[in-house]
């Protein structure tokens, strides 16, 4: 079995993929998919989100709603809107945000592979998300929402996927969100054995987005009780170079500061970090490097290099920021539990939080320093997890740009 090959995608005709692409399911609440989706009938939204076209009251992990999204895939297969390659194929996939640009292979992994750790995770799931994702799986006998994987960047490889771009591409749409969506095929089977082969004489891949994804494609798997050659053995993946990937920060915003008076705060985070006050917005230029916002007042912070552990783990900002002024100072050991504490992703910037605390609503705001990949990378070869809300990756991939059926 090998690491990653290819398959027959589904996807929709060219003509129809501006119609057809859409926001990761997890990224939109209800509301938002069926707002998205008004006058769009094509959009995957009616797949990815099927309760959208059921009554407004309908719990989206009701029976009808995985039954809806099964209907509505084969009405769109049915009315040419989606196609089906006649071969096994890898295909390209380029996201282009501003500046940014990354080029990647869309293939469906290994479940074995995932099963022994060298498709190599980094996060905990959560039972009920996997429960959605493996009714969803069953419902379509499909896989429709790719997990974003990364290799270790190799010239080689990376060379031969950048060639295919030579090409037009078979779809070139702009999403909503502004990211550039690019996709090309390939059939060449002598291209096709070198990019399988060159990925099967890889250590690991690494999942960068899509834990419940794979873990349902996982338990779907034995449920079929499949040879190792099944379609069902593999799960959709696009998988790109390391360095080609981008993180952006994840930040923090704090209720209250735990009875302490703002003078009495900073006092005791002097214990661990050097504090200075800045006339603008601090964005943290390194690691070990944090921002506070608090009462109006940018300061940057720096952490004693002295606390900084030769741990994958606990030396991540996250960790250092939680281990040596979130928990000790504001009393918030578990951030998966505590209403305290919140999370803004860096794509919504430094405002956010500078607006979250002038209206009262939070006490004390920190911005991060991005986690790298190669952090992500030592965590997951480590077998270790990283602590909550550590990466946020943009830009996001769209659903329903190709499908991974399991007949």
């Amino acid at each position: 079995m090998p690491l990653i090959r290819p398959f027959a995608g589904l996807r929709p005709v060219p003509e129809h993929a501006a119609d057809v692409i859409a926001p990761p399911y997890d990224v939109l609440n209800s509301a938002e998919a069926r707002e998205r989706a008004r006058g769009r009938p094509w959009s995957f939204l009616h797949i990815s989100k099927a309760e959208i076209d059921l009554p407004e009251e309908t719990d989206p992990y009701d029976s009808a709603v995985y039954a809806k999204s099964a209907e509505n895939l084969a009405k769109m297969m049915d009315q040419g809107i989606l196609m089906r390659d006649h071969k096994d194929c890898y295909y390209v996939y380029r996201l282009t945000m501003g500046d940014h640009r990354q080029t990647g292979l869309v293939a469906v992994a290994s479940v074995a592979d995932y099963d022994v750790n060298r498709v190599r995770k980094h996060e905990y799931t959560r039972p009920a998300k996997e429960d959605d994702r493996v009714r969803q799986i069953e419902a379509l006998n499909a896989q429709t929402g790719p997990v974003l994987l990364a290799y270790k960047s190799q010239q080689e490889l990376d060379a031969i996927i950048e060639g295919v771009t030579q090409q037009a591409p078979v779809v070139d749409v702009t999403g909503d969100d502004r990211v550039q969506h690019s996709f090309w095929v390939i059939e060449d089977d002598a291209i096709i054995q070198k990019l399988t082969e060159g990925f099967d004489a890889m250590d690991a891949i690494y999942i960068a987005d899509g834990h419940h994804r794979s873990a349902a494609a996982s338990r779907v798997a034995k449920t079929k009780g499949g040879d190792g050659e099944q379609n069902s053995d593999y799960f959709l993946s696009v998988i790109y170079p390391h360095n080609q990937m981008m993180i952006l920060d994840y930040n923090r915003v704090i209720a209250d500061l735990n009875g302490l008076s703002p003078e009495e705060f900073k006092d005791q985070i002097e214990a661990s970090f050097t504090v200075a006050a800045e006339d603008a917005a601090v964005r943290p230029a390194r690691p070990g490097e944090f921002g506070m916002y608090l009462r109006g007042q940018w300061y940057r912070l720096k952490i004693s290099p002295a606390l900084i552990p030769d741990d994958p783990v606990r030396s991540l900002d996250v960790s250092l920021l939680a281990d040596h002024l979130i928990e000790p100072t504001l009393g918030i050991a578990d951030p998966r539990t505590d209403t305290r504490i919140d999370f803004v992703g860096g794509i919504r910037g430094l405002t956010e939080l500078e607006r979250r605390v002038d209206s009262g609503e939070m006490a004390v705001a920190f911005s991060l320093f991005p986690t790298r990949m190669e952090a992500l990378m030592a965590v997951a070869d480590a077998n270790e997890v990283m602590p909550p809300k550590s990466t946020w990756f943009e830009p996001k991939l769209a659903d329903g740009l190709v499908s991974h059926m399991l007949d």
